[in-house]
């Protein structure tokens, strides 16, 4: 139980003890497949995410809100010392250590889903491809996009999603209003940059973090 395990990729390593692994997959960060085996995939990402880093992550009303900031609108669900504090950060904070303190904003789960599954499932997320296409990447066949927390079960099981860390359907369930994501989604790049941010794919992980580090030199003024 108390043994250390090194995990690497090309984002660096990390070492881990088996009792932190254990809460990772309980919290669906990292996914085993077998007693003892862990998919090497959730590894990649997991990597991808925390650039080897520690630093921990802001609650999902705090991400949101730095979201919200950098975005160039209001924070109106935290209080105003919280907002104070979070400008103070944001204006220390680089891209890579933006993408791991916001990275609880959702609940990230991929599926693997028939083509014309995706295509009826698009009407029900929230998602960012023009946001995308402004960052200079063409149009992808994938899904990504955000749900209610309170809906996902209810809509893997209506479009018969199966759980796949390769599969090209993305659900980024959280629990911020939806409205105020799509707002989000629609009106900047920021969000879609983080999450491009966290994408093994090095072209949109580029084009993410690149996008923040603009966000950001924004923000400072």
């Amino acid at each position: 139980m108390g043994g250390l395990l090194t995990v690497s990729d090309a984002a660096g390593r990390l070492s881990v003890s088996v009792r932190q692994v254990q809460h990772l997959v309980a919290r669906g960060e990292l996914r085993k497949i077998a007693r003892g085996l862990v998919d090497e995939t959730s590894v990649d990402r997991y990597m991808a995410v925390r650039s080897g880093a520690h630093t921990r992550a802001w609650s999902s009303g705090t991400a949101w809100a730095a979201v919200s900031l950098l975005s160039g609108r209001g924070s109106g669900w935290i209080g105003a010392s919280q907002r104070s504090r979070l400008r103070q950060q944001l204006r220390r904070n680089s891209p890579e250590v933006l993408v791991v303190r916001t990275r609880d904003r959702a609940a990230v789960t991929r599926y693997r889903a028939h083509p014309s599954v995706a295509r009826h499932l698009s009407d029900a997320v929230v998602h960012h491809q023009e946001a995308e296409q402004r960052l200079g990447l063409t149009a992808s066949t994938a899904l990504d996009g955000y749900v209610a927390e309170a809906d996902l079960g209810g809509l893997v099981s209506q479009y018969g999603l199966d759980r796949d860390d390769d599969g090209d359907v993305v659900l980024r369930a959280t629990t911020m209003d939806l409205g105020v994501v799509r707002e989000l989604a629609e009106g900047d790049v920021v969000l879609a940059a983080l999450d491009l941010a966290e994408s093994l794919d090095v072209r949109e992980r580029r084009a993410g973090q690149q996008a923040l580090g603009r966000a950001l030199e924004r923000f400072r003024g």
